[in-house]
């Protein structure tokens, strides 16, 4: 690779195909990497689309060795395997914090993060406070951060404004929760586009943190109504401040068809103001942006193109293969991953329940058996090369449990707070049928996980009494 080379994460999402074409566009054309979980076939105005998983360190320090810049684009509000269990924000976290430790690692100048409007309110929702520890994973192992905060991005293929123009397209009538009476200073793609352009490699951006969006902040109700004119279907509104944020998640994806793991994080954060607290980047660059009316109805008219630009053509979804299941548990104060991980290997010999057996060996390999078994249901080693003390790593190696696979692994590692802990299985891919693996195996690994926080706890409670009696 190139030194001066840029990587983008989420190069193939309508806003990445945008970012990469305004970066090809300068002056000392840098090469530009793409990365994707999909096919690599795929057109764009990149140099090279390579596939990355954003999941697995490994594959993300392969990804940007060499690279100067990183631009981060990347949000994991749809599933990453055939199973998943765990939440967005853990999901998120961990892609953001491999990014983080592998940009480190290869000496990358400057990460640039596309993240959401943060509002002045203690009570965030669960998107928006999942977008601030975002910021903070990325450059937690030292990297510099640009980090762009905001609000819709206006274009074809935006998942926001989607949602609003099929809500337009498939409603009789408006339907208006009160969530809609909040305000959105939404920005246009193309100057968000040109924006992380204007920040890359630019010295004076590094460690900064800017609100963007376009002149005018509308509510929410005005935006919709803005969409149902540019497309010329006038619904009659009707106000209906009685329906709740989870009967909003189940209308909105029942009228869209969007993925309701999808709507749901989208939806509790419409009931802020979305609006930014000063635009001087955009005084900086000159490039106030498109309002509103201006950015649908460039982005309708796009969209109603025949043949869509190859720049706006997403990858196809890749085929979701294996198990991926993320819990968050407390970490006892003072306490790290490698500590954790111990505490794990002690703890499992006696924490299961009747029918099981762990045994765990020197080099802390846990081989888990039937009561009176001969042969291991699976068998997980631990990986000394690739741990360290805020991330241990384990590869599940074997058992009648698990079929052959190198990527299997099981991994604790500390959020960037220093407050919890991530267990995290990646890529398992079990021997038992699906159906069959998700009520049994599948339930037993979230009980175990369950109880080992309980576990530690517990040794928070302990550590923090024999302070109180060292001290007295």
């Amino acid at each position: 690779m190139v030194r001066d080379s840029i990587v983008i994460a989420g190069a193939t999402g309508f806003v990445g195909h945008a970012v990469t074409r305004a970066l090809a566009q300068r002056p000392d054309r840098p090469e530009i990497v793409g990365l994707t979980r999909g096919r690599t076939d795929v057109a764009g105005a990149w140099d090279r689309l390579v596939p990355c998983d954003l999941f697995s360190l490994k594959d993300v320090e392969a990804a940007v060795a060499g690279a100067r810049h990183v631009v981060y684009l990347v949000h994991s509000m749809l599933p990453s395997a055939r199973l998943v269990q765990g939440s967005f924000a853990d999901l998120d976290l961990i892609c953001a914090d491999n990014v983080g430790r592998a940009a480190a690692c290869a000496g990358v100048e400057q990460i640039v993060y596309l993240g959401g409007l943060i509002p002045d309110d203690p009570g965030l929702s669960a998107h928006l406070t999942s977008r601030r520890e975002v910021e903070a994973a990325l450059g937690a192992h030292g990297v510099a951060v640009t980090t762009l905060r905001a609000g819709m991005v206006v274009g074809p293929g935006g998942s926001s404004f989607q949602i609003i123009k099929k809500l337009v397209d498939r409603l009789p009538a408006m339907v208006l929760p009160s969530w809609t009476a909040h305000r959105c200073q939404a920005i246009d793609l193309e100057t968000a586009a040109a924006l992380i352009d204007h920040v890359v490699g630019r010295p004076s951006a590094y460690g900064q943190t800017y609100d963007i969006g376009g002149p005018d902040a509308p509510r929410y109700r005005d935006m919709i109504a803005t969409v149902g004119e540019l497309l010329d279907r006038k619904r009659p509104a009707v106000g209906v401040p009685l329906l709740t944020p989870h009967l909003s998640r189940l209308w909105v994806s029942l009228i869209t068809g969007a993925p309701a793991a999808l709507v749901a994080p989208l939806i509790e954060s419409l009931h802020h103001d979305m609006v930014c607290r000063d635009r001087r980047l955009q005084d900086e660059a000159r490039l106030p942006g498109k309002t509103f009316r201006e950015a649908a109805r460039a982005a309708l008219e796009s969209a109603e193109r025949k043949a869509k630009p190859a720049a706006y053509r997403r990858a196809p979804r890749p085929r979701q293969v294996g198990v991926r299941s993320v819990q968050r548990i407390p970490l006892p104060s003072g306490r790290d991953a490698e500590w954790a991980a111990h505490e794990y290997m002690r703890w499992l010999p006696g924490g299961l329940w009747p029918g099981l057996r762990v045994d765990v060996d020197d080099s802390r390999t846990a081989s888990f058996f039937a009561l009176h078994g001969k042969r291991p249901l699976l068998v997980l080693r631990f990986a000394t090369e690739r741990s360290s003390s805020d991330r241990q790593l384990f590869y599940v190696v074997g058992g009648l449990l698990a079929k052959h696979s190198e990527r299997g692994r099981l991994e604790f590692r500390v959020t960037p707070d220093g407050h919890h802990l991530l267990t995290a299985i990646h890529e398992y891919v079990p021997a038992l049928p699906w159906w069959l693996y998700r009520i049994s195996q599948a339930l037993v690994h979230r009980l175990v996980m369950r109880r080992f926080g309980a576990h530690l706890r517990g040794s928070d409670f302990a550590l923090f009494s024999l302070s109180r009696r060292r001290t007295a």
